[in-house]
């Protein structure tokens, strides 16, 4: 007993450093830690220091990840994964520790393939000339096995506590962060609704609490992935969704506005979606959407070269698709004086709010010979 209470007394020492409450030199803290974690590591048959070894590892692997060992990082937790899902079936306590360590562990695999926006950083539609390398795709899997165990935990758990309730939301946007990273757009945006809805559960259940102001924040987050994810989806994607009933009423008009930019006539639209006709004409009318473009021109130099204004720019239009605003661009550029020739090599990409990946593009056009001409998508 007495072996035990020193061991969670040192347990507490670290817990005061690492909330910043006790200042320690970095070497004494690496020797602190790494004392606690062969002390837990001596006492496999408790419960508690099973769960809590599996807290402190990865309490190492972040200080590795500081430190630019990614590989000594991972390795570190998955040791304190096996440790903390020992752990999990002796307290719903250890259970929620290891649901969060699953999904950290998640977030540090798939780090590479998101943006800033946490949006897939490799376009994996048809136009993708470049994804992420195998062992990124590799990692990405094995984060989204991760996190969807993660939402496995949080399930399984008293969904009458609010704090399980919120753990399952979040672990659902995370699991729709992990699919979009590897292609599965569609389903990200199903997770990411199916969150939505749990989220306004827990805040009209208690709009009072503590948490409120996080939820609000977890809503305004779900709110702008949904709003960037939806401009990827195609419109069959679009349709399955309606259809599954996870396309949000407020949403209705971007992909009303999708389907238009990808060239899907309005009494399609109107029909597939469930919507009246002049429901879709007036969506299209009062819902802008930003075409922006540019032109680039191969010089005898070999290399491709972007064009300045109006060949690259950007404009605001209204029940337009793709390909209207892209063929008005080439008209104007054929009649210019930075045309190259009928013999010239140049092209033109057109995307829907922001420049970005060649293969997010909304429009492709290559001119020259041997070329492959347009592309809409």
């Amino acid at each position: 007993m007495a072996e035990r209470e020193a061991v969670l007394r040192l347990d507490g020492q670290w817990a005061r450093v690492r909330a910043g409450a006790a200042h320690v030199e970095p070497a004494d803290r690496d020797r602190l830690l790494d004392e606690l974690i062969g002390a837990l590591r001596t006492r496999p048959e408790d419960p508690e220091c099973t769960a809590l070894l599996g807290l402190r590892l990865a309490d190492r692997a972040a200080l590795r990840f500081a430190e630019g060992d990614r590989a000594a990082a991972l390795a570190t937790i998955e040791e304190g994964l096996r440790s903390s899902e020992r752990a999990a079936a002796h307290s719903p306590d250890f259970a929620r520790w290891y649901a969060r360590g699953l999904i950290n562990h998640g977030v540090w695999l798939a780090w590479p393939l998101s943006d800033a926006a946490r949006l897939p950083r490799h376009p994996m539609g048809p136009a993708a000339t470049e994804g992420p390398s195998a062992m990124e795709r590799a990692a990405g899997e094995r984060a989204r096995d991760l996190t969807r165990t993660a939402v496995g935990v949080w399930a399984g758990l008293d969904q009458r506590d609010p704090v399980n309730r919120r753990g399952l939301a979040q672990a659902k946007v995370f699991l729709g962060d992990r699919l979009a990273e590897l292609g599965s757009a569609e389903e990200a945006v199903a997770w990411a609704v199916d969150a939505e809805a749990d989220f306004r559960q827990l805040l009209l259940a208690d709009p009072g609490a503590e948490e409120a102001e996080e939820t609000e924040e977890a809503l305004d987050h779900i709110d702008r992935q949904l709003e960037l994810r939806l401009r990827f989806l195609a419109f069959g994607s679009l349709v399955s969704l309606r259809a599954r009933g996870l396309l949000p009423e407020r949403l209705l008009p971007q992909a009303v506005v999708a389907a238009r930019i990808q060239g899907v006539a309005e009494p399609e639209i109107a029909a597939r979606l469930h919507l009246g006709a002049e429901q879709v004409r007036t969506m299209l009318e009062v819902t802008p959407w930003l075409a922006v473009w540019r032109v680039e021109v191969r010089g005898p130099d070999g290399l491709w070269h972007v064009q300045g204004h109006p060949w690259h720019s950007a404009t605001e239009v209204r029940n337009r698709t793709a390909e209207d605003v892209a063929s008005e661009v080439v008209r104007g550029f054929a009649a210019s004086a930075d045309y190259p020739g009928d013999g010239g090599h140049w092209r033109l990409r057109l995307w829907w709010h922001e420049e970005g990946d060649p293969a997010g593009a909304r429009f492709r056009l290559v001119v020259g010979p041997d070329a492959p001409g347009a592309t809409p998508s």
